[in-house]
């Protein structure tokens, strides 16, 4: 019973990532800025990815170590990149 159970929510927060992932490529189309796009996007693909790799880690607890380091290392990832596109995005203001 408890398999069943916890097959249903590993597979649950997959499919929460999947949708999330479509979810944010959806805004692509749509008449907004190049930066709410981006960022539109890139959050959604980051959390539609923190979400199936915790339905892996549901699914799969003897690999959390390395569940772990990729939710890690997806966050990381998003926060500097956040970054370098903010300070790319801001052609023409002195960077000092």
């Amino acid at each position: 019973m408890t398999e069943n159970i916890t097959s249903f929510v590993g597979y649950a927060f997959i499919a929460l990532g999947i949708f999330l992932w479509f979810w944010g490529t959806s805004f692509l189309p749509r008449k907004r800025s190049l930066l709410f796009k981006l960022h539109t996007l890139s959050v959604s693909d980051i959390l539609g990815s923190i979400a199936i790799i915790i339905g892996l880690l549901v699914k799969l607890p003897s690999e959390w170590p390395l569940l772990i380091l990729a939710i890690f290392s997806l966050a990381i990832w998003n926060t500097i990149l956040g970054y370098v596109l903010a300070y790319c995005s801001s052609a023409g203001v002195d960077h000092e």
